[in-house]
């Protein structure tokens, strides 16, 4: 077992004072059952109820009052009720019993002793007329595959996350950072390949683990489509995405098929739900509020980049290379830079932005940009000189500030930037393996200029 980032915010979570039920929300297979029953060693009892097994279902479907559903589960899972207040009650595959949702208002109205969790897929299928789910009475948090910290943790580098986590951390520790950060870049982050992996440290054991998530998912998400004709859609787009990932996509013969936008953007927007990708629309602002443009194509992003790897077939390449951002075009250093950033965000809302300015004259996109004290800091993924960031130079000229970011390959230090406009900048030049700490070097940062 190995720590995760989520554990901190668990903790937040079971310290309120109005504390409501947690709903966790992510893909399957990201490890959402695994860290409940870890968060779970903090009370003195634990009931574990998966609602896909029979008996653990009929308490809800036979529900009348709170108190007797109470009663029932401690009865069932042998537990005392005068322990009810040190008690974790976690609920998984909610959604087989969609009422369950319901339910969930009942324990924060009537039973706040008890620490409440429910996991499960899909949940936004489930709401229609009949289902009355409990606004404003639960919370929610979503649990994306491992990040790179979390990587060094599971592979006990205890020193790597030391100095990882230090700002600036030292030159001495560049290399071998980087070489951790290229194992992470190739497997990716899913709890399971990279357990299996820190066992053996044999890549061609990954294959059969790679292979099953897919069939897994494809399994899981079909089975949600009303129709034949969806169910195939929905296949298709699956198994597209991987090859389209970090790519801006049109939904109109997504992935060389010859589906119409309105079947491919309802099966894209499908596995959106299931939390397997994120279509990431662009926004034409430098300011704060963001707001993406639904006109203009998205750029799709996978919920993993070993993933994206092996059914992109490049795992050879990344093994062979100095520098991320010579394989795959680029696609994969740029999508594992998103993938990073959104792997310490654990709102539902949480989403990643990019920047573009598509002009006749002239268009730029700047990777990504990320909100910091009220201003928009762009972010791009690229190696080479700085006078090669011509997208940059564009956010920058209309941006109000002088705050860019670039990751690349080489080592942390601050340039000072000119755009073609003669605008003065500071660039934030960051190895790749840094970006999970991008918070804390914007405060850095900003102090330096």
């Amino acid at each position: 077992m190995f720590d995760r980032i989520i554990f901190t915010e668990l903790e937040k979570w079971l310290t309120k004072s109005n504390r409501k039920p947690l709903v966790i929300r992510g893909a399957r297979q990201v490890g959402k059952t695994t860290v409940v029953g870890q968060f779970s060693k903090k009370f003195k009892q634990y009931i574990y109820l998966n609602l896909e097994l029979a008996v653990d279902r009929k308490p809800f479907e036979e529900f009348t009052t709170i108190e007797l559903l109470v009663q029932s589960l401690f009865f069932i899972k042998n537990q005392s009720l005068t322990q009810r207040n040190d008690t974790l009650l976690f609920i998984d595959e909610i959604q087989e019993v969609p009422e369950a949702l319901n339910i969930l208002r009942y324990f924060y109205e009537d039973q706040p002793g008890i620490a409440v969790i429910a996991a499960g897929s899909m949940l936004e299928t489930l709401f229609d007329k009949n289902i009355s789910f409990p606004v404003g009475r639960v919370e929610y948090m979503v649990l994306r595959p491992v990040s790179f910290p979390e990587f060094l943790s599971a592979m006990d580098e205890r020193e790597a996350i030391n100095y990882l986590q230090q700002v600036p951390a030292p030159t001495f520790t560049h290399d071998k950072l980087m070489q951790l950060f290229h194992t992470y870049a190739l497997i990716g982050g899913m709890p399971e390949v990279i357990k299996e992996y820190s066992k053996n440290k044999d890549l061609l054991e990954l294959s059969a683990i790679f292979d099953s998530l897919i069939t897994a998912y494809m399994d899981d998400v079909e089975k949600y489509a009303g129709t034949n004709a969806q169910a195939l859609h929905i296949g298709h787009a699956i198994r597209a995405s991987f090859g389209q990932a970090g790519q801006r996509i049109k939904f109109e013969g997504f992935g060389n098929s010859p589906y119409r936008s309105r079947d491919m953007g309802e099966a894209l927007r499908t596995l959106e739900k299931a939390l397997l990708i994120e279509l990431i629309y662009p926004s034409s602002d430098v300011k704060l509020p963001l707001l993406p443009d639904y006109r203009k194509s998205p750029r799709l992003q996978v919920l993993d980049t070993g993933m994206l790897n092996y059914f992109a077939g490049i795992q050879t390449e990344i093994l062979g290379t100095d520098d991320l951002n010579k394989v795959y075009k680029g696609t994969l250093i740029e999508h594992l830079v998103g993938q990073e950033l959104l792997a310490t965000q654990f709102k539902s809302l949480s989403a990643l932005h990019f920047w573009v300015r598509e002009k006749t004259t002239s268009s730029a996109e700047v990777d990504y940009v990320v909100p910091f004290e009220g201003q928009l800091i762009p972010v791009e993924v690229k190696s080479g000189a700085e006078g090669k960031l011509k997208s940059l130079h564009m956010f920058m000229d209309l941006s109000p500030h002088n705050m860019a970011i670039r990751f690349y390959a080489g080592l942390l230090h601050i340039t000072d930037a000119v755009t073609p406009g003669g605008k003065k900048y500071k660039l934030l030049n960051l190895p790749y393996y840094l970006v999970s700490q991008i918070e804390n070097y914007l405060t850095w940062f900003k102090t330096q200029i």
